[in-house]
C-alpha cells in the first residue's frame, strides 16, 4: 500500500510539473548610464509573460547571480543593463547557468555592458562604440524564418537610437541591418546588424540592439520581436 501511495505521489509531482510554467529573470542593473526606459521595458515583459504563459521576475541584485537561483529560470534577460554589473563570482555563477543550457537575452544596452570580461562580449555578440542623435532609419530583414522576424516586414522603418560597435563576434546567425544610407551617423557599413541569435557555450542568446525609448515598449511589432527572441532562448519550440 505504502509503495502504491509513493508511485501516486510520483506520478503526481510529474505531471504537476509538466503543467509548470517556465519563468525568465529580467536582470536592469546599471553602472553606467541608466536608460528610462527600462521602466517600461520591465512592464511590457511583465504583460508579455501574463498573455504567453511564463513568469517573470525581475531584479536589480547581482547577489541574485549564484547558480542555485539562475537555474529555475528557463532564460535571464539583460535589459539595458550598463558596464560592470557582476563580480567575478556572480560571473562564474552566470557562466555555469549557461553551460547548463539557460538561455540569454540582450536588450539595447546589454552591449554597454562587462567590457572586461570576455566571455559575456562573446555570448551578448558585440561591445557598444557609439550612437549618432535618435533618429528614423530603416532596418532589413534577412531572416523570416526565425520566431522573433518571422511577422516584421522586408523593410522596418522606426525610430530609436542606433548603436555602433567597436566589436562584433564572429559566426553570428543576424537576423536584422541597418542600412547606414537611411540615417546619418552609422559606422559599421553595409554589414551594420541590429539583431541576431547564436548558440554558445550549452546555451543559447538573442541580441536585439532595438528599445532605447519607452515608445519602443507599447509597439506590436517590437513586442513580437522580443518575445519571440524570449521564446527562443527560452528554448520553446
Amino acid at each position: 500500500m505504502k509503495h502504491k501511495i509513493l508511485i501516486i505521489n510520483i506520478l503526481l509531482l510529474i505531471s504537476l510539473s509538466a503543467f509548470a510554467k517556465p519563468k525568465v529573470l529580467v536582470f536592469s542593473k546599471t553602472m553606467g548610464f541608466h536608460h528610462a526606459s527600462i521602466a517600461v521595458g520591465v512592464t511590457a515583459i511583465m504583460k508579455l509573460g501574463k498573455e504567453n504563459n511564463f513568469d517573470v521576475d525581475t531584479t536589480t541584485d547581482s547577489k541574485k547571480f549564484t547558480y542555485d537561483n539562475l537555474k529555475q529560470y528557463a532564460a535571464v534577460i539583460f535589459l539595458s543593463t550598463t558596464g560592470d554589473v557582476l563580480n567575478d563570482a556572480q560571473q562564474a555563477e552566470f557562466e555555469k547557468y549557461i553551460r547548463a543550457g539557460g538561455g540569454f537575452v540582450g536588450v539595447h544596452a546589454a552591449t554597454d555592458t562587462e567590457y572586461d570580461w570576455a566571455w559575456y562580449g562573446n555570448l551578448v555578440g558585440a561591445y557598444f562604440k557609439s550612437h549618432p542623435a535618435q533618429q528614423m532609419a530603416t532596418l532589413h530583414i534577412i531572416d523570416h524564418n526565425f520566431v522573433a522576424t518571422k511577422n516584421l516586414p522586408d523593410e522596418w522603418k522606426r525610430f530609436d537610437e542606433w548603436y555602433n560597435y567597436k566589436w562584433i563576434a564572429p559566426n553570428l546567425h543576424v537576423l536584422i541591418t541597418i542600412d547606414e544610407k537611411s540615417y546619418t551617423g552609422g559606422a559599421n557599413g553595409d554589414n551594420h546588424p541590429m539583431s541576431w541569435y547564436h548558440e554558445y557555450d550549452g546555451g543559447r542568446a538573442f541580441y536585439t540592439e532595438l528599445g532605447h525609448t519607452d515608445e519602443s515598449y507599447s509597439d506590436p511589432l517590437y513586442l513580437g520581436h522580443l518575445l519571440g527572441g524570449i521564446k527562443y532562448a527560452m528554448g520553446v519550440k
